[in-house]
C-alpha cells in the first residue's frame, strides 16, 4: 500500500469516497450511488468532528447508507417523478396522429410507410402504395394505421 495512503486521515478518505460516488452517479445515473456518496460524506464530516475508530466509522456509514436508501425509496414511492412528455423515449408513440405515405402497399394487414427519411412497418386496412394513412397507435416497432 502506498505510504501516503496509510497516513491519510480517515475523514479525507470518506470525503473522497463520497465525491467519487457522486461523480460515478453522474457518469452512470441510476439514482443509487448518490445516496451512498451522501452517506460517505456525512460519515467523513462526523469523523472529522468526532475522532472515531475505523470500525465505528464503517458502522456509521452502513447505518447512514441504509437510512438514505430506505428514505429515498419511500419518498420516491410517495412522490413519483412524472414527465411532461410521456413519449419522450418512445419514438413510435410520438408518431400517433401523424399522417404517413404508404411506400409498400398494405396487403393482408401489413405493409410499410415513410416516416421521416426511413420506413416503418405498419398494420392496418389494405391500401395501395402512395396512399395516406394516419397512425392510431404503436405496438412495439409496428405502427397501427387507418385510412387518412
Amino acid at each position: 500500500m502506498p505510504d501516503w495512503l496509510t497516513h491519510m486521515e480517515p475523514h479525507w478518505a470518506w470525503l473522497s469516497l463520497g465525491v467519487l460516488l457522486a461523480a460515478a452517479e453522474i457518469v452512470m445515473p441510476g439514482f443509487f450511488l448518490i445516496w451512498l456518496g451522501t452517506a460517505a460524506i456525512v460519515t467523513g464530516v462526523i469523523a472529522w468532528i468526532v475522532p472515531l475508530a475505523v470500525p465505528a466509522q464503517l458502522g456509521i456509514f452502513a447505518v447512514l447508507s441504509f437510512v438514505a436508501l430506505y428514505g429515498a425509496r419511500r419518498w420516491l414511492k410517495a412522490n413519483p417523478i412524472t414527465t411532461t412528455d410521456p413519449h419522450l423515449n418512445q419514438r413510435a408513440g410520438r408518431l400517433v396522429g401523424e399522417v404517413l405515405t404508404v411506400t409498400q402497399a398494405i396487403e393482408d394487414g401489413r405493409g410499410r410507410a415513410k416516416v421521416g427519411d426511413g420506413e416503418w412497418p405498419v398494420r392496418g386496412p389494405d391500401v395501395a402504395e402512395g396512399a395516406k394513412v394516419r397512425v392510431v397507435s404503436a405496438e412495439g416497432g409496428m405502427l397501427v394505421v387507418e385510412r387518412a
